[in-house]
This record gives structure tokens, C-alpha cells and sequence, in this order.
């Protein structure tokens, strides 16, 4: 009789568990996200409306997360779209999901530590919040090298645009020949203009997405002479040579000014990590003495004052150093 009932038992149970999959099943294949995608476009190709008034494009749209529903959340933020923006340009192959996951996971991180440490209650703050800046102070230095490449690589590749079109070739087959001859990152970034005039994106629209991932000014007046030229029509060929030789000019002018401010760059870098030094090393050699800055209302103050300072230094040294070219 158990045996019976035990069998009886285990028959039940597999009875419901499929009739459960073969209810989601059917909801999925009627109701489901992929059904309601395919009905949309089966109306709006036989001539009708899409009822829920969203275009369909058949254009490839950058996706923020492997997940459906937080890449649709993603996409309504305008933070999402500037990460993303930021991304592109480091040519980092990373989604906006990953990078917020990875400045949350840091996020944490700092604050265990914090907690684990015993420190003071300014670093206890501090930990955390640079910690969650950590990946964007990353992916800013690895977008400012990546141009920094690129820029490097302007004058050759306008050289080799200039040269290809006196041989006769279209500027087409020129942006493919740029993408193939001439280093990474710069030929990346021509094939993909190269890709998407094959898949029917405007020439225009092509460079435009071009001066978007590259936001460099030689890159801008490059792209503006290429869409004059289609406009007006002229030289193309000495166009981009004179173009060639002005952001030769100009790195040459930039690099005489980085030696001659080197100076000033020392010093800000001296000036900016001395204090945070000094207090370290005050710290651990004496704790107790260098504790009343965080421990008496008069030090927290001198604290505020010191920081504000800083800032304040750090940013005047910037100004002075920083000069635009």
C-alpha cells in the first residue's frame, strides 16, 4: 500500500510540474516579450500601427546590460547614456550595468575597510566615495590615453587620405584602406565608419558618430571639410594635406609648451600629494598626536579650511598649467 501511494505521490508531483512549464510555455510563446516583438513587426510590415506607438528601428542600439528589463531601465536614464558615451570613447568593452556594478562592488569594498580599520571618521567617509570613483577615474585616464593616441595618429592618417585621393581612389575605399594600413586606435575607429556606410548609414551621419567617439578639434575640422567638400566641392586631396600639416604644427607647438610648463606640473603634483604624505606619515608615527585634528571641533574645523585650500591650489595650478593650443 505504500508503495502504492509513494508512487502515486511522485506521478503527481510530475504531473503538476509539467503542466506548470507547459503553461509558461504557452504564456511565452502568446503573451511573452519575444511574441509581442514579433507581432509588432508583422503589423507594422503588413501596413498597420504599432499599438504601443514605439518605432521600430532597424538600426543596432548599444545595449547597457545583458538583462532585458534593467537595459530597458538603463536607456531612460541620461547618466546611463553619458557612461556610456564615456565608454565608447575609452574604447573599454564594458556595459553601463558592469561599471556601476563595479564602482557599487568598490563602494562596499571601502567601507568594509573602513569599518575593519578603525579609521578616523574623515577617512571613514573618504574610503567608500573613492573607492565608487575609482573606475571612473580609471576609465577617464584610459579615454584620455586612447586619445591621446589618436591624436598622435591624425597627421598620418591625413596624409594617407590626402595621398590615396590624388591616386584616383573614392573616399569610401580610401576610409577602408585607413583602417587596415595605419595602428590601432585610430584604424579602428575608420573601419567602423567604413562598416556603417556599407550597412546604409549616411556618409554624414557616419562622421558625425566619428566626431562623437573621437571628441578631438582635429578630428572635428577634418570631419567638417569632408562634409563641406560634399557640399560645395573642391580639392579634397589638398585639403586634407594642409589639414595634416596644421595638427602637425600644433603637436609640435603643444610639446614645446609641456616642457616649458614642466615645471609648473611638478610642482603642482608636490604641493597637492605633500599634505596627504605629511599626514600619513604623522599618523603612523604618532597617532595620538595627529588624532586631535579629527577628534577636537577645533581641528575638524582646520580640517575643513586645509581642504578647502587644496582644492582651491590645485585647481588655480591647473588653470595655470593648462594651456589650451
Amino acid at each position: 500500500m505504500d508503495y502504492v501511494f509513494y508512487g502515486f505521490a511522485v506521478l503527481l508531483f510530475a504531473a503538476v510540474i509539467l503542466m506548470v512549464e507547459g503553461g509558461w510555455l504557452l504564456w511565452s510563446q502568446t503573451r511573452g516579450g519575444g511574441a509581442q516583438r514579433i507581432a509588432r513587426r508583422l503589423r507594422v510590415m503588413s501596413g498597420g500601427t504599432d499599438i504601443e506607438g514605439g518605432a521600430i528601428s532597424i538600426l543596432k542600439r548599444r545595449r547597457f546590460s545583458a538583462s532585458d528589463s534593467l537595459d530597458s531601465a538603463l536607456h531612460r536614464l541620461r547618466l546611463a547614456h553619458a557612461i556610456d558615451r564615456l565608454l565608447m570613447q575609452a574604447g573599454v568593452h564594458w556595459m553601463v550595468a558592469q561599471f556601476l556594478a563595479a564602482s557599487l562592488a568598490l563602494l562596499c569594498a571601502g567601507g568594509v575597510m573602513a569599518h575593519l580599520w578603525d579609521t578616523p571618521p574623515l577617512l571613514t567617509w573618504t574610503l567608500p566615495l573613492l573607492g565608487a570613483a575609482l573606475p571612473l577615474m580609471v576609465l577617464r585616464r584610459t579615454r584620455a590615453t586612447r586619445l591621446c593616441k589618436i591624436e598622435e595618429q591624425l597627421p598620418e592618417a591625413a596624409d594617407f587620405l590626402a595621398r590615396a585621393m590624388r591616386a584616383g581612389h573614392s573616399f569610401t575605399n580610401v576610409m577602408q584602406m585607413v583602417g587596415s594600413e595605419l595602428p590601432e586606435p585610430l584604424s579602428g575607429e575608420f573601419r567602423t565608419v567604413h562598416q556603417e556606410i556599407n550597412y546604409g548609414v549616411p556618409m554624414n551621419e557616419a562622421l558625425h558618430s566619428l566626431a562623437e567617439r573621437v571628441p578631438l578639434t582635429d578630428l572635428r575640422y577634418m570631419v567638417i571639410a569632408v562634409l563641406i567638400q560634399r557640399e560645395s566641392g573642391g580639392n579634397l586631396a589638398e585639403i586634407l594635406g594642409n589639414i595634416g600639416h596644421i595638427i602637425r604644427e600644433r603637436l609640435k607647438l603643444l610639446g614645446q609648451i609641456r616642457v616649458l610648463s614642466a615645471e609648473g606640473r611638478i610642482s603642482a603634483w608636490i604641493l597637492g600629494v605633500l599634505p596627504f604624505a605629511v599626514a600619513g606619515m604623522m599618523y603612523l608615527a604618532n597617532p595620538e598626536y595627529i588624532s586631535m585634528l579629527w577628534t577636537d571641533p577645533a581641528g575638524i574645523r582646520l580640517l575643513g579650511y586645509a581642504a578647502v585650500m587644496i582644492c582651491i591650489g590645485v585647481v588655480w595650478l591647473r588653470k595655470l598649467i593648462h594651456i589650451r593650443v
